[in-house]
């Protein structure tokens, strides 16, 4: 590979694979939900209301402090196009984390609360010495959401709710090695995003006790790095190389994007809720990746690595049964489309279409509660060829096939009062 366009490979930069829905997005944002599919749009479960709509917050009787988190362990593997050898990664393994607090009167018609949670965000190691080594070898992307919440019922069956998403900490950490004449260099570029505010708003109805409906819609925020570290190592301070590729600063935008969900909510007896979710992702506003650089790298000082998303959509089922009156149990699958058109396909996001089963449990004991997720998504063979990123201009990545299956387990505490 030239080192002109091995340095164009910067679109690797902020974005990874996610670890429970498509491209960079990350939906772990209530334990129970978890254990449900991943559904909660046309539900009033708990305070992860704040999450999936908003509107249902104040439908939510119980105030309450609940916090959770998972662990996703991937595993993904990788076969050069006309190879035989297959990579694999190295073991990674992410939390995600969510906090929910709302407070309201007894009887009162609102509700308000404050969350936290992780929207997007991964972690990928390949192996040492992996053909695709010059385009990402280690890639770490961390973003919290703090959103301030408020939900007000206009009647008993209509509510209605709001709360401002602040991207509140963003951080990207991106490595990969450099091709030199007779050996390799590495190159690691590492920032954190500014603060953005964006918003997450949602409509709940419920006509009767045995169905409800909702709405939601959260906005688009543009994550943007300025003048983050590129840090060049293992190149000779003394060659005339180094003058080429000199430590220096960058800027860059990641689009973390707008959705919009539709969900129903099914309750035949006192005992079983069904819940069923669509979400439609706006991914077509990703499509390219630029980067700043504040001193030439290898003579340039921009580089635009091409991604051309596509809107996709999710769809999720999931239910719980009441066992008693301290255990409840559930289950759901989902099936979310991926947004990586044929030939855009990255390391960073080896993605596919992706089809996930899940588990769940809560044990209640007084106002304490504690609840038990577990999902298994499996991410289809993604495969690209050579002629393909050279038909759509896409060389800065590499030819072969992608197998990812993760394992999702999760566990959160909760206090009513």
């Amino acid at each position: 590979m030239k080192l002109q366009s091995l340095l164009l490979v910067g679109g690797a930069l902020l974005t990874s694979t996610a670890a429970s829905a498509g491209g960079y997005q990350v939906t772990l944002a209530g334990q129970k939900n978890n254990g449900m599919g991943g559904v909660g749009v046309g539900l009033s479960l708990d305070q992860a209301a704040m999450f999936y709509n908003p509107g249902a917050l104040a439908m939510v009787r119980e105030r309450g402090v609940q916090v959770g988190v998972n662990a996703t362990f991937a595993r993904s593997a990788f076969v050069a196009e006309g190879g035989s050898t297959q990579r694999e990664l190295r073991n990674s393994v992410v939390t995600p984390f969510n906090l929910y607090a709302s407070f309201g009167p007894a009887e009162g018609k609102f509700r308000a609360g404050i969350a936290v949670y992780t929207p997007f965000g991964s972690t990928l190691k390949y192996a040492e010495g992996w053909e695709g080594r010059t385009a990402l070898t280690e890639i770490e992307l961390q973003a919290v959401y703090v959103q301030p919440t408020f939900s007000y019922a206009i009647t008993d069956q209509i509510s209605v709710g709001a709360g401002l998403t602040v991207l509140a900490y963003g951080a990207v950490n991106l490595q990969r090695d450099v091709p030199l004449p007779d050996s390799f260099g590495h190159i690691e570029l590492d920032g954190e995003a500014e603060r953005k505010i964006g918003f997450n708003a949602g409509v709940f109805f419920k006509p009767s006790e045995k169905f409800s409906l909702g709405i939601n819609y959260r906005s688009k925020i543009d994550a943007e790095v300025k003048g983050g570290d590129v840090t060049f190592t293992d190149i000779d301070p003394n060659s005339v190389l180094a003058a080429r590729f000199p430590n220096t600063k960058f800027d860059a935008t990641l689009p973390l994007i707008a959705t919009t969900s539709i969900g129903i909510g099914i309750m035949p007896t006192e005992k079983l809720t069904i819940g069923l979710d669509v979400n439609y992702a706006e991914w077509s506003k990703y499509k390219t990746l630029e980067f700043t650089f504040a001193d030439p790298i290898n003579g340039s000082n921009t580089s635009v690595s091409k991604r051309n998303y596509e809107d996709a959509l999710t769809f999720r089922l999931g239910g719980q049964y009441k066992i008693t009156d301290g255990l409840t149990v559930r289950a759901g699958a989902a099936y979310d489309e991926s947004p990586v058109r044929d030939g855009y396909v990255t390391p960073e996001t080896p993605d596919a279409n992706r089809v996930s089963g899940t588990i769940g449990a809560s044990y209640a004991v007084g106002k304490f509660g504690v609840d038990f997720s577990t999902q298994f998504v499996s991410i289809s063979k993604r495969s690209q060829t050579q002629s393909q990123l050279v038909a759509n201009g896409t060389q800065d990545r590499v030819a072969g096939t992608y197998k990812t299956n993760i394992v999702i387990p999760g566990i959160g505490l909760n206090y009513s009062f």
